[in-house]
C-alpha cells in the first residue's frame, strides 16, 4: 500500500503564553533564538526531505467568507506543510519536537490525511 498524504497545520495563539514569552525577549535574545532555531528548521527539513510533498510555508492575513459576506478574520493558523507517511500516527511523529514549537512560539500542529489526494509516482500532488 502506498503511503498516505498528510497536511500539517501549525497554530500560534498570539495571546497565549508562548507568544507572551516571545514578546518579552529582548532583540538580542530573539536573534540568539533565531540563530538556534533557523538551523534547526533547516535540519528538520533535511531529515524529512524524502517525506515532504509540498514545503508549504507561512500563512498570511485571512478573509472569511460567510453567507453574510466577506470580512477580515483572525485565527491561529500559522504555517503548513504536506508530507507522505505510512500512517497518520507516523506523520504526526514527524512533528514531535518540531522547532516551530520547541524553539519558536507555535503551540500546536494538527496533522490530518488529505483524502482523495491524487499524486504522481514521486508523491507530488497532480494538477
Amino acid at each position: 500500500m502506498a503511503d498516505g498524504t498528510y497536511l500539517a497545520v501549525f497554530y500560534s495563539n498570539k495571546a497565549g503564553p508562548k507568544w507572551q514569552a516571545w514578546r518579552a525577549l529582548s532583540d538580542e535574545e530573539r536573534r540568539a533564538r533565531d540563530a538556534v532555531g533557523l538551523p534547526a528548521l533547516e535540519a528538520w527539513d533535511e531529515k524529512h526531505k524524502d517525506a515532504i510533498v509540498y514545503m508549504g510555508g507561512p500563512l498570511g492575513k485571512t478573509l472569511q467568507v460567510t453567507d453574510a459576506g466577506t470580512a477580515a478574520a483572525v485565527n491561529e493558523l500559522t504555517a503548513f506543510v504536506v508530507v507522505r507517511a505510512p500512517s497518520l500516527a507516523a506523520a504526526a511523529r514527524m512533528f514531535e519536537g518540531h522547532p516551530h514549537m520547541s524553539i519558536f512560539p507555535c503551540h500546536a500542529v494538527d496533522v490530518m490525511p488529505l483524502l482523495g489526494m491524487d499524486t504522481d509516482d514521486e508523491g507530488r500532488p497532480k494538477p
